[in-house]
């Protein structure tokens, strides 16, 4: 249950920085097999704070998708965004919360994202449809978008990537639209491989002129109608996913050199998804797409040698 992040909260004993990141890291784990895969490619200096990051925003989503997400309001999310100011000003409320302030302490981070990301869980709260790809949008930039901005502070920018004489004096190339496309695009992603779930609870991400522009209707994917219009409407779908992964890739050679391996193996594993989508025939309905963790170990040489080369 959420507190108020008052001095009473504040003087709760809490476990010690380290235990703190053990919590981080084994959350992370239990919930995302393909992240936590990609932050074991990580230096060692970057991995705790990618974990404190990622348990924060588990945390967030589990409000308004998890077990108790019935009982949250806007007053719990207010709550939740009062403590996040409390862990900006140094003091942790819950346990994960150590590894977040100490991670903010040795990362400059701006809180903005931590809030956008919030806005994005109160529109679950509300909206069930999107009528626009921008509507569509900005609800994804709100709960993945921003993990792109949160992560990218500790991931460092390339300050030598750029050379050239004429730009020497110039800041170094922050790939920030790039960091929200990679974002944008594995949330798009969860979106097609999780939509007869989300129809099972009466939510259709997938815009509305969408639909319309394929003849498909509301009750069709709440019946699982897979034919010639939903295949038609998927391969858009995807296609979409994919252009933003692709706009994303060209991000990746400014991030640091130890940064670009796990990016590009986060990238591939999930933009393997999409294929195994398009494998199952576009059944989201009965089949969930898997990526097997042999086929994520397989492509770890590739995703390697890209950030070597690219």
């Amino acid at each position: 249950m959420l507190q108020l992040p008052d001095s009473k909260a504040r003087m709760k004993t809490l476990v010690s920085v380290d235990e703190s990141y053990k919590l981080c890291r084994h959350l992370t784990a239990k919930y995302s097999t393909t992240f936590y895969l990609g932050t074991l490619l990580m230096s060692k200096i970057k991995r705790p704070p990618i974990w404190a990051i990622y348990a924060w925003c588990r945390r967030t989503d589990e409000l308004v998708d998890g077990p108790a997400s019935a009982l949250t309001t806007p007053e719990t999310l207010d709550i939740w965004e009062q403590q996040l100011e409390s862990i900006f000003a140094g003091h942790p409320v819950e346990n994960y919360d150590v590894a977040l302030v100490d991670t903010l302490q040795r990362f400059l981070m701006d809180i903005q994202p931590f809030r956008d990301m919030i806005a994005g869980q109160r529109m679950d709260l509300y909206r069930s449809r999107y009528e626009t790809f921008e509507e569509l949008y900005l609800y994804c930039y709100r709960v993945a978008g921003t993990v792109g901005l949160m992560s990218m502070a500790v991931m460092g920018v390339d300050i030598s990537t750029d050379t050239t004489p004429w730009n020497q004096s110039k800041q170094p190339y922050v790939p920030t639209e790039e960091a929200i496309a990679l974002g944008i695009a594995m949330q798009l992603t969860n979106i097609l491989r999780d939509v007869g779930e989300d129809a099972r609870r009466g939510r259709i991400y997938i815009p509305q002129e969408d639909l319309a522009r394929f003849n498909y209707t509301e009750q069709d994917c709440f019946q699982g109608v897979i034919d010639e219009r939903w295949r038609s409407l998927m391969r858009f779908q995807i296609d979409r996913a994919r252009e933003f992964y692709i706009k994303a890739q060209r991000g990746i050679t400014y991030l640091t050199p130890d940064a670009r391996w796990p990016v590009w193996a986060a990238l591939t594993h999930y933009g393997q998804i999409l294929n195994a989508i398009e494998r199952n025939e576009y059944d989201v309905f009965n089949q969930r797409a898997y990526v097997p963790q042999w086929k994520k170990l397989r492509t770890l040489p590739l995703a390697w040698m890209r950030s070597q080369v690219l």
